[in-house]
């Protein structure tokens, strides 16, 4: 297998991509929403609140919640504390849910699109192996939501320093647990979803159909990520660790799998299964 091949696939991939206002202006939205909006709103309301009620009910959650995660949580007030755990806990999610999103869409017309645009022909004939094909297409699936994910995770951050770092002393994020989910977490999420839709995306006869399919392979991993991802927080150095080994393990082998499932027929509109 030649990486310089996978590149230009991927490059191919990425400036169609970013050629198509159809999809980035939408994708770019979700992000602002979840990265930026979302967050901006629900930390400027916690910390901003005056209601007695609200801040009973914000103390109520913080005595429910399990011993380390309250050991964890800084603030001299219950706004403060209240404010802390939305931004380093309960909204840890979006680092995944975002990412896999956008690159679902993207992957889920990464084969199936080449048939219907009447490229996959070009791409039969060419000297390119199946492989390469499979993992060129991989990357220009994974490279907008890390992107999307590195651009809204810095923003998130100075968001988060500058909202409640008055009220807890100074900045203090991103914490430790972010960084092991970002960094070793994330990437293996997106692409053992990834691995999937690219081979249904392979077997489909149309967009809608793996489109469907896409939705159907994200949410099962999105709700898995939702518990996974505030839980690392919680001890973020082994279970960090050992579900990042775990899901490292299952991306490489769905990467294998997917690549030896690719074939030139498929490309040409044989073989499909839908």
């Amino acid at each position: 297998m030649r990486f310089d091949r996978m590149l230009t696939v991927a490059k191919i991939d990425l400036r169609r991509l970013f050629k198509s206002k159809d999809y980035w202006i939408p994708m770019g939205f979700l992000a602002a929403v979840f990265f930026i909006a979302l967050p901006y709103l629900l930390l400027t309301i916690v910390t901003s609140t005056t209601s007695s009620d609200l801040v009973n009910k914000i103390g109520e959650v913080l005595q429910s919640l399990p011993g380390p995660v309250q050991d964890n949580v800084i603030g001299d007030t219950p706004a403060a504390r209240a404010a802390y755990m939305l931004a380093v806990y309960l909204l840890a999610p979006v680092a995944i849910v975002v990412p896999l999103t956008i690159s679902s869409a993207v992957g889920a017309h990464a084969i199936v699109g080449e048939r219907e645009r009447g490229t996959g022909e070009f791409l039969a004939h060419s000297p390119l192996t199946e492989r390469e094909i499979f993992l060129g297409k991989m990357l220009a699936s994974l490279v907008p939501g890390f992107l999307a994910t590195a651009v809204g995770f810095a923003i998130y951050s100075v968001l988060v320093n500058v909202r409640v770092g008055p009220l807890v002393g100074g900045w203090f994020f991103p914490t430790p647990g972010w960084w092991v989910l970002i960094i070793w977490v994330v990437p293996p999420f997106i692409a053992m979803a990834l691995s999937v839709i690219l081979w249904v995306s392979s077997r489909v006869r149309s967009t809608a159909a793996a489109q469907q399919a896409a939705t159907l392979v994200s949410l099962p991993v999105i709700f898995a990520a939702y518990g996974i991802s505030s839980g690392l927080l919680i001890n973020p150095v082994i279970a960090g660790f050992s579900v990042g080994v775990i899901a490292w393990f299952l991306a490489i082998t769905g990467l294998i799998s997917g690549s030896r499932s690719l074939h030139r027929e498929r490309l040409l509109g044989f073989g499909g299964d839908g």
